[in-house]
């Protein structure tokens, strides 16, 4: 049936990080993976007459096949060449895309989400994650099938596809080349876990290339037990592993390894927030810290930025989600940047976080200084406890009185010896209240109250830490 563009729906598909969703189910579909691929396809041509490639990779989930293929068919059949990598950390294809001179690159991938979920998101070919503004003309051209349809490739101009065998050679050639020639891990025990995910081959590799006595886990991937009770979102299993082995240091990635939790030798957590403050400070007394301002969104704590405020660094905070500290970065042309959860931008190497050069630009550090990863810890770190509430419509907190007060009397309760955020998260049904404070037990009390107030105001009962 066909219809014009004014009668024509848009869906949106794009949320804060790409198209995500239950695999098989809508939007995450061989059909719509098609018109994604159609529709980014589309979108590159309109840039010149030349021929023009596009760079797919993906992580270890069973439905990355499904999906890899659809976008591929559906890039080919409108006259542009595709390059599969097959699975490859996100900042990786970030890095290839921008390497090969590719004119856009897409990542099959959930993150850290299980297996069950998948996720579509789309690169330029300058390797940064794609604006607003492109993402909502993709939107529209899915929408619109006839436009599609009408502008697919005549038979002698359908693209071809074409694999990619040195993909992981390149990117680990990339990940070494960012640390000095002189750095070696010589002598150093390094336990990784790759999550069952994208690194589970080039993350033992880089440290095994690099000298480093390697204790992997988390590297055989099934395509059902990516991210299941390992990786950066589950580190007891890397923390269990560094005591048993005696390893000196412990990595734990995400599964598309563009976040990484590490491990002291003691089985210590060093978050995003521990990195932020080690390499913020580092910069800054080599004088490469730009502007002498790391980036950091409302959720890092406060510790981190009274870290860096005892050096004179300055801490810029944005909202939360690595694309908002990656707007930050380049809008002020800031050279660091990142998240409490692992997401770290080292602008002058990367245009996305990347969990494998975090990890190695911390671990040669260690062996610049002379000291193990339990001595480089910068943050005294202030008590801090998060709620996450389950509600039926998102409605802003200025319009709800009653629970608009209870926030500005927290806040006054705190003063200025603590923190409050109250907001909705962007890829849920759900508002997160966090708090700091000196006195763990009274920040507890008003985070409670606070989650109360909002399940009672958004008709729903129930809240979970």
């Amino acid at each position: 049936m066909s219809t014009d563009n004014a009668s024509i729906k848009v869906r949106r598909l794009f949320g804060t990080d790409g198209v995500r969703g239950v695999a098989n189910s809508e939007p995450i579909t061989p059909e719509t993976a098609l018109k994604l691929g159609q529709a980014l396809a589309y979108v590159v041509k309109k840039s010149s007459n030349r021929r023009h490639r596009i760079l797919i990779g993906k992580d270890t989930r069973l439905s990355g096949y499904m999906l890899e293929t659809a976008l591929a068919s559906g890039i080919c059949s409108m006259g542009v060449d595709v390059m599969l990598v097959g699975p490859m950390p996100t900042p990786g294809i970030a890095f290839l895309t921008r390497s090969m001179r590719a004119d856009a690159g897409v990542v099959i991938s959930a993150s850290h989400n299980p297996f069950y979920d998948n996720g579509i998101k789309f690169f330029s070919s300058q390797g940064f994650k794609l604006d607003d503004e492109l993402e909502r003309q993709i939107e529209e051209l899915v929408a619109d099938g006839c436009r599609l349809a009408s502008n697919r490739a005549p038979v002698d101009g359908i693209g071809k596809a074409t694999r990619i065998d040195d993909a992981l050679g390149r990117y680990q050639v990339f990940l070494k080349s960012c640390l000095p020639r002189t750095i070696t891990f010589d002598g150093l025990k390094v336990a990784i876990d790759c999550a069952n995910g994208a690194a589970y081959r080039v993350g033992p590799e880089v440290f095994e290339e690099l000298g480093a006595e390697v204790v992997s886990v988390g590297t055989n991937p099934d395509g059902k037990n990516i991210n299941h009770q390992c990786g950066a979102l589950y580190p007891q299993l890397l923390q269990k592993t560094v005591i048993e082995s005696g390893a000196d240091v412990g990595v734990a990635l995400d599964g598309d390894a563009d976040r990484v939790i590490l491990v002291d030798a003691k089985g210590r957590l060093f978050d995003g927030d521990d990195v932020l403050a080690l390499m913020g400070r580092k910069l800054a007394l080599a004088g490469a810290l730009a502007h002498n301002t790391v980036v950091a969104t409302v959720m890092s704590n406060l510790g981190l930025e009274r870290s860096l405020a005892e050096v004179g660094i300055k801490l810029v905070r944005t909202e939360v989600g690595d694309p908002a500290v990656v707007r930050e970065m380049l809008a002020n042309s800031y050279n660091l940047g990142g998240e409490q959860s692992g997401h770290i931008i080292f602008m002058d190497y990367s245009t996305t976080g990347d969990g494998l050069m975090t990890a190695l630009l911390v671990v040669a550090h260690m062996v610049e200084s002379g000291k193990p990863l339990e001595q480089l810890r910068m943050i005294q770190r202030v008590p801090q406890v998060t709620r996450s509430v389950p509600v039926r419509k998102k409605i802003a907190f200025s319009e709800m009185p009653e629970l608009a007060r209870k926030i500005m009397s927290a806040e006054a309760k705190l003063g200025n010896r603590g923190r409050l955020l109250v907001r909705y998260s962007g890829t849920e049904m759900a508002a997160r209240v966090m708090l700091e404070g000196e006195n763990p037990d009274e920040i507890a009390i008003l985070a409670d109250e606070l989650a109360d107030s909002i399940a009672k105001a958004l008709g729903q009962d129930t809240h979970s830490s």
